[in-house]
Formats: C-alpha cells, sequence, structure tokens
C-alpha cells in the first residue's frame, strides 16, 4: 500500500507527542480479509501502570477533491473500526487529518454529522511544525 505524502511527518508528530510507534503499517486480519491501516502506537501511562495504544489512519486531503478524498478516509475508517472491535477491542482508532483540512473543510456541519455517526476519533496534526494540534473525541 502506497503511503500517504505526510507519512513521514505525521510519525515525527507522534514520536514527538510521546507515542512509540509499534507498527508502520499495523496488519488487521479478521478471516480471509487483510488490512493496513497507516500506524499502530502505544504511550505508556504511569497511572494506570498500562499502555494505550491506539491505530491512525492518516490523510493528506491533497488529493482535487475534498468530499471524495473524505468518502475514501470515511470507508476506511469504518472498515478499520469494525476489524478492531472484532481483533484487538482496547486499541482505539483516530482518523489522522492535517491542520487546515481539519479548521476548513471539517468544520461543514454535515462533515462533523458524518463523523459524530461513525464515531470517529480524530487527530489533527500540523504539517508545518511536524507536530500533533489536538486530539478530537
Amino acid at each position: 500500500m502506497a503511503k500517504d505524502i505526510y507519512h513521514n511527518v505525521f510519525r515525527r508528530a507522534l514520536e514527538r507527542d510521546g507515542w512509540t510507534i509499534t507498527h508502520d503499517p499495523y496488519p488487521l486480519r479478521v478471516g480471509r480479509i487483510g488490512y493496513e491501516v497507516d500506524f499502530g502506537a502505544e504511550k505508556l501511562l504511569a497511572a494506570e501502570k498500562g499502555a494505550h495504544r491506539i491505530a491512525v489512519e492518516l490523510k493528506s486531503f491533497a488529493g482535487p477533491s475534498d468530499i471524495n478524498e473524505f468518502h475514501r478516509a470515511v470507508g476506511q475508517f469504518n472498515d478499520y473500526f469494525v476489524a478492531l472491535e472484532v481483533v484487538e477491542p482496547e486499541r482505539q482508532l483516530f482518523l489522522g487529518i492535517p491542520e487546515d483540512t481539519w479548521e476548513d473543510f471539517f468544520q461543514e456541519p454535515i462533515i462533523q454529522k458524518s463523523l459524530e455517526r461513525i464515531q470517529a476519533k480524530i487527530v489533527v496534526y500540523s504539517v508545518v511544525n511536524q507536530s500533533i494540534v489536538s486530539w478530537k473525541n
């Protein structure tokens, strides 16, 4: 599977935010169906004496149509969400979105409603600063 144009930028952003990359990509297999989520990562939580595990599907929204990119992202997110529920329900799935796309396209009410419908968790990243801007649950 081809890597997103901001793959390395996002990887650095996660690492700077204190995450350890455990998988690049994170393979998922349910029966005969195989997937590759862009990243698997964990962060040790001393207070809970355990680790918080996530998977992130990264999107750049660099194509000619934001809505087509969104349709693709939602489809992948949904498939991965269901697969994780089956094989690793304790791992949380996030959709990685560039900051400028989050501030513009993702603020449209219909896009917010769609994210709510699929229970999407979002991690917003800065391409310029190579950092995590915010986590949206």
